[in-house]
């Protein structure tokens, strides 16, 4: 049986830091009871939820440290009292396997938060590197993160769309409504690569093709960037593609460019002139915005590679084999045989993993910074 000390614990540069939150709790309980402060709406409402924040942190750590003493306890236990040893071990081996889950808990509560995690997304797809082939295969990405949406129960329409001939897109933007998209869907930026052999390969040779996927978070009104409409051209034209007679015969669909840094959004799957201008517009502000993201973290790590990267078949984050059934994710070295379940929507396992990683940075961060 291991000792309570061979358990993955807390590191230790943690439990001062969680210390901390359980003196703060004790502050603000003591602010929420002044009169002064409850007549003040606006910071009686500020505090109350920071109160909230921090209780749930401090109210872990409490327990936490209940169940540290408790195995401390079983331990002596054992040691003195031979007759009462079966229950001691299963004292201690109950006692570990919460403070293990304690400490994850606690852990993923103390990383800093990005408060874009929790909004919906705009998730662009284009054909990179292969011709016909890779416009396929953003049709078969579109297809896999609109059923990943539909697993998840959350909402998912196309913004604007470009088809390709043979089939697939050129283009296709999706907005994907729900709790927390955004967080979950942030590492599917970059570069896909798809090694397959193509229905019109005659000799039956694999060929490699790529595409480019961008997933940006949709802004609130609060954060939106304020466009000047002297910096904006405004092109109407006629849509083109399937959408009925009256799509085809007005010209409804809308271009927006913003002269200053040259970016584009277009739209042309609403019915009206008016909404695919707002559409448009809208995913211009998620571009823009993510334009001024992508500059701050290049100047806070100059490392940091592109959100979308170039297209070519070299710059790829992801290999999708079909021969093999094969889905490599290069950044975490995660290696799946089960290629077809996750193109139809199965992509929980690579984002939990992807998510996991990202965690581990952070604390390593918290760790470099303590």
């Amino acid at each position: 049986m291991p000792a309570a000390a061979d358990a993955p614990l807390l590191p230790p540069f943690l439990h001062a830091q969680l210390q901390r939150y359980a003196e703060r709790l004790a502050e603000l309980d003591f602010l929420l009871a002044k009169p002064d402060v409850m007549a003040d709406l606006e910071q009686f409402l500020k505090l109350s939820r920071e109160h909230t924040e921090v209780c749930a942190i401090a109210e872990r750590w409490a327990r936490y440290q209940r169940r540290a003493r408790d195995v401390a306890d079983a331990q002596e236990m054992l040691a003195d009292d031979a007759a009462m040893a079966a229950m001691a071990q299963e004292e201690i081996a109950a006692g570990q396997a919460d403070l293990v889950a304690l400490a994850g808990e606690l852990q993923r509560m103390l990383l800093p938060r990005d408060p874009d995690d929790a909004r919906n997304a705009f998730v662009e797809i284009r054909a990179g590197t292969g011709g016909d082939e890779s416009a396929l295969f953003a049709g078969d990405l579109a297809r896999m993160y609109t059923r990943y949406a539909d697993a998840r129960g959350w909402q998912c329409e196309v913004m604007s769309e470009s088809p390709a001939e043979l089939g697939g897109y050129k283009e296709v933007v999706l907005r994907i409504a729900g709790d927390g998209v955004y967080g979950q869907l942030r590492h599917e930026s970059g570069g896909h690569r798809v090694q397959r052999v193509p229905a019109t390969e005659t000799q039956g040779r694999i060929h490699t093709s790529a595409a480019t996927v961008a997933v940006m978070p949709e802004p609130d009104a609060a954060s939106q960037i304020t466009l000047n409409p002297a910096d904006l051209r405004i092109d109407t034209f006629r849509a083109s593609g399937a959408g009925g007679q009256h799509i085809n015969k007005t010209d409804s669909a809308v271009r927006v460019v913003h002269l200053p840094t040259g970016i584009t959004a277009e739209c042309q799957d609403g019915r009206s002139q008016h909404s695919n201008r707002a559409r448009a517009l809208q995913v211009l502000q998620a571009r823009l915005q993510e334009k001024e993201r992508s500059a701050r973290a290049a100047q806070e790590a100059a490392t940091r590679k592109g959100l979308i990267g170039s297209g070519d078949r070299s710059d790829r984050i992801r290999t999708y084999n079909f021969p093999q059934g094969r889905l490599t994710d290069h950044r975490i070295n995660l290696t799946l045989y089960k290629l077809g379940a996750i193109l139809d929507g199965d992509l929980a396992e690579v984002v939990a993993a992807l998510q996991a990683a990202r965690e581990a940075e952070l604390l390593a961060e918290l760790a470099i910074n303590a």
